[in-house]
């Protein structure tokens, strides 16, 4: 394990992922997965530094996870508990501090993007004061947010039980959201959505299962930036073609991602992209790519 060194698109995926499991509370496969992290060789310090503060803010949070979740008995899927080991912790702290609350608004709104940004948003989730809701909604509006934050924040006011209609702008777009339709999981999104992915599941998992992780990953990250959006609405279609196209995109933005990836030729044989098509899925891989261009966490 000590020799292993991450390509820096490898990387990237990982940091994906990492997130990921964070904003879909799996917490004990983020321990896990930070573990391993932290025994890659040749990356940045900082890294090391924000993986490790990361893993240390999990293991006070969830005491369990102070050993290998399999070793301690952690169950991933006993969601209560880790709800209510979440809830207990912020409850602890705002009790040591009133000024608790506000110091977790500063950190999300203040200081430079990074996962401690994520981890704060996710203790606001548990914080009973109104001027939470007040504040965040007015950050997420009046600000040039990352997609993918923006939609973390919209999950937190969900959660928080916030009603209505927000309006903002999300990738150039000025987008109405309605905060009690937002998906919390990915398995909340519309059948056309899992469709895309099931597509390229069909194409990948038989040849090569890695991708199609990759795939699982960067199709929920990105319906996630889109939610709303002209691109969200066009996924809405239960049309076959329409999701062959993105499903081809999807694939497309992975196999370039990763050595061995196919030609474009071939994936648009795959999946049956005919000339008429063609343009709709050359579309389509711009917004991925603008999408991955930007970063997870830029």
């Amino acid at each position: 394990m000590d020799n292993i060194v991450l390509f820096p698109k490898t990387l990237d995926l990982y940091q994906i992922e990492l997130t990921r499991m964070l904003e879909t509370e799996r917490y004990g496969e983020a321990a896990d997965l930070l573990r391993f992290l932290l025994q890659c060789q040749g990356q940045d310090p900082r890294h090391y530094e924000e993986w490790q503060a990361l893993l240390d803010w999990l293991i006070s949070a969830f005491p369990k996870l102070g050993s290998d979740s399999e070793d301690a008995g952690f169950d991933h899927d006993d969601d209560d508990d880790e709800e209510a080991l979440a809830r207990q912790h912020v409850e602890a702290k705002l009790a040591e501090d009133q000024d608790y609350a506000d110091k977790l608004l500063r950190t999300v709104m203040d200081k430079p993007l990074s996962e401690q940004t994520f981890l704060a948003l996710e203790q606001l989730a548990y914080l009973d004061r109104s001027e939470v809701d007040d504040e965040l909604i007015q950050w997420l509006t009046q600000n040039s947010l990352h997609p993918l934050l923006q939609y973390r924040v919209l999950q937190i006011l969900k959660r928080r039980g916030t009603q209505g209609v927000i309006s903002l702008y999300r990738r150039g777009e000025l987008v109405n959201i309605e905060i009690e339709a937002v998906p919390l999981k990915p398995e909340d999104f519309p059948q056309s959505v899992q469709s895309v992915l099931e597509r390229v599941g069909a194409q990948t998992q038989v040849h090569d299962p890695t991708l199609f992780y990759f795939a699982q990953e960067l199709w929920t990250q990105f319906v996630m930036a889109v939610y709303g959006t002209m691109d969200y609405n066009s996924m809405m279609s239960e049309d076959h073609a329409v999701i062959d196209i993105w499903a081809a995109a999807l694939h497309q933005m992975i196999s370039d991602s990763l050595p061995g990836g196919i030609t474009d030729e071939e994936i648009r044989g795959l999946y049956g992209i005919t000339d008429s098509l063609r343009l709709r899925f050359e579309q389509a891989c711009r917004s991925m790519r603008q999408f991955v261009a930007a970063g997870a966490h830029s």
